[in-house]
């Protein structure tokens, strides 16, 4: 029975001999101060990625607010110069509309009286320019007192100026003189579109009666759309005429757009202290709407500088920022050393490095580098 212990144990200690030699010998990542070492495989599994010194765009910016807008030669508020009721409206908001097109149909009393009034100071206007010219005539031949003849002419150029006014109003009506004088009264007008473009506001329906200070419809030609922004009394020196601007609009979309400066305003809003500046799109194709809030940056200063992904980067609890930097690669073994860096401006997702110098033309983890931060202890900041 003793043996057989003796067998046993024998067995087991050969097996975990056995073990213990079949092993895979992983390196683990070493930290020695400023040298690290790095495995092939934990640089695979990580999805580590080298990098090199290269340039960056650095932007100097004002961040501001505003909106998307047309100038005022592309948006038309439709009115009537004389109120009626409204008996025809074909159009809703979205629309497009051609310049010229009819929009709506006003009818009114009124407009019979004043084609009447027309046509007799018409029909009367003719006697009168002839009696005009008949006491011109008398008068050259000293056959009538000059009394008589300038009574006619006062009656005449009277009339006429009467005439001119009444025809001018029928113009704007929107009713031929020349229809009037032949006889064709009609009770109704019609309103058409002074510009093209898509309808944005509908305030009638049919039956509503509208008077000259109400506003029937809008109609907005979105072919040049613009930005309007504001911009702080504090920030204004720094805008400039041609000025880069990068707006989104978060609302609606995740993209960037690009702009430029094309007007600044030369007065400051009393109640915000905000100055309006203009902005052209540059792509103006894009579907944008009126009145979209935008969320922009005007690039007061822009500089091309050498610097890194800030996902490169080691940051320590004292605020000093490192990077690692390849010192060689030997036996399926990365062996970095720890370099100091000095940084300068910052954008979004990059850091210019003054001191490039020293890590020019050198191979730079910019990848990956999550493992090497959540490991480290007591001395880097996440």
């Amino acid at each position: 029975m003793k043996k057989l212990y003796i067998i046993m144990f024998s067995m087991v200690f050969l097996a975990c001999g056995n073990e213990k030699n079949n092993e895979v010998e992983v390196v683990s990542t070493e930290e020695d101060h400023d040298h690290i070492t790095i495995t092939k495989a934990q640089f695979d599994s990580e999805k580590m990625v080298f990098g090199n010194l290269s340039e960056f765009d650095f932007n100097e910016s004002i961040n501001v607010n505003g909106m998307i807008d047309v100038p005022p030669q592309n948006k038309s508020s439709i009115s009537t110069f004389i109120g009626g009721y409204i008996t025809k409206t074909p159009l809703l908001i979205g629309n497009e509309v051609k310049k010229g097109q009819l929009l709506v149909t006003l009818q009114n009393p009124e407009y019979v009286e004043i084609q009447q009034n027309y046509l007799e100071v018409a029909e009367q206007l003719n006697y009168l320019k002839s009696e005009f010219n008949r006491q011109k005539t008398l008068f050259d031949e000293q056959i009538t007192s000059e009394k008589n003849y300038l009574k006619a002419e006062s009656s005449y150029k009277s009339n006429l100026a009467h005439y001119n006014g009444l025809r001018k109003k029928l113009q704007m009506m929107n009713i031929s003189p020349q229809r009037v004088e032949q006889g064709q009264i009609s009770s109704s007008i019609n309103l058409y579109a002074p510009i093209e473009g898509y309808v944005t506001k509908v305030n009638v329906s049919n039956g509503s009666f509208v008077s000259p200070s109400d506003v029937i419809m809008e109609i907005v030609d979105t072919d040049h759309i613009h930005l309007e922004l504001s911009v702080f009394e504090k920030d204004i020196m720094k805008v400039k005429k041609g000025q880069k601007i990068l707006f989104q609009i978060p609302e609606a979309s995740e993209d960037t757009f690009t702009a430029e400066v094309h007007l600044v305003g030369t007065t400051i809003d009393d109640k915000n202290r905000q100055v309006k500046v203009h902005g052209h799109v540059d792509n103006e194709d894009a579907n944008f709407i009126v009145g979209m809030f935008v969320e922009a940056e005007i690039i007061s200063e822009s500089a091309t500088k050498m610097g890194l992904p800030k996902e490169a980067l080691i940051t320590l609890e004292d605020g000093s920022t490192y990077i690692l930097a390849l010192v060689e690669e030997r036996d399926n073994i990365f062996h970095f050393e720890k370099i100091k860096l000095n940084i300068g401006k910052t954008s979004e997702d990059a850091v210019e490095i003054t001191n490039s110098g020293d890590i020019k033309n050198r191979k730079i983890l910019v990848k990956g580098l999550g493992m090497l931060l959540s490991d480290s202890e007591g001395g880097h900041s996440h």
